[in-house]
């Protein structure tokens, strides 16, 4: 009689491991995000250059018409406050209302989903409309050189510095705007804020034109800080840039910057 033979014995399969997640650097994450907001403007990106071109344009030439017989100073402080006005519309305007429509249709909440540093979303924001600002401010002093023939004299290091604050700090409170208050509110606000930036503001103006007690409010926000630093960079040899503009402008920055990378990342 045949003796049984064992059965063959199987060693157990070995467990998977964990999956080790994918490593992707910073400047993947930021490359991809690029291309994905510019992306969701699509063909409107260059109308938006060419509004904003028109704007920094109309802003020189327009607001003339209210000053008779304009002066070559007056005109220079008109076509200095040109980009200011521009940079903060971008800003305190077109960043809150595009937030708002992403958090509307959801669009944020699934960016913020991604497996990205969630701060990024606002470096990139802000990375796309510095460039979509650039070539309105460029216009907008070609067009004063062109109508008054006016003299620039820039401070190369001063001028990036501001223009780089100006819009950081702009796009950091429109952030935080759009980020903490519901959608239809931040609308709201941001249409607000453009009216207080064209025509309650010296930027165009002098502040010496405003009631004092005006005066003192815009000493502490960064509206006529902004124009000053920016001023100071366009026509260094009239106007000169005070350190409480700088402090001003870094404080105002910081706030947003903290408003915003807390409602980023926090935990729905």
């Amino acid at each position: 009689m045949p003796e049984p033979t064992a059965a063959p014995t199987t060693s157990p399969a070995p467990r998977p491991g964990p999956i080790a997640p994918v490593q992707v650097s910073a400047w993947s994450s930021f490359r991809t995000m690029m291309r994905w907001s510019l992306a969701s403007i699509g063909p409107m990106l260059p109308l938006i250059v060419v509004i904003q071109s028109m704007l920094a344009a109309g802003i020189v030439i327009g607001f003339a018409f209210l000053i008779p017989d304009i002066t070559p100073d007056s005109a220079l402080f008109l076509s200095s406050g040109a980009p200011t006005i521009l940079l903060l519309t971008i800003g305190l305007v077109i960043v809150p209302q595009g937030v708002s429509r992403a958090r509307a249709s959801g669009a944020l909440d699934y960016q913020r989903a991604l497996p990205v540093a969630r701060p990024l979303l606002l470096v990139v924001d802000l990375a796309v409309w510095t460039l979509v600002a650039l070539p309105g401010v460029a216009i907008g002093l070609l067009v004063a050189w062109l109508r008054y023939d006016l003299t620039f004299s820039f401070d190369g290091p001063l001028l990036i510095l501001a223009s780089l604050l100006v819009t950081t700090m702009a796009t950091a409170v429109g952030y935080a705007i759009a980020v903490t208050f519901p959608a239809m509110l931040a609308q709201l606000l941001s249409q607000v804020l453009v009216f207080f930036v064209l025509l309650f503001s010296p930027i165009t103006f002098p502040a010496s034109q405003l009631p004092e007690w005006f005066q003192s409010v815009h000493r502490v926000l960064p509206v006529q800080s902004a124009a000053d630093l920016l001023r100071a960079g366009i026509a260094s040899d009239v106007f000169t840039a005070e350190v409480r503009d700088l402090l001003v402008l870094a404080l105002w920055t910081a706030l947003g910057l903290l408003v915003t990378t807390r409602a980023l990342v926090r935990r729905k």
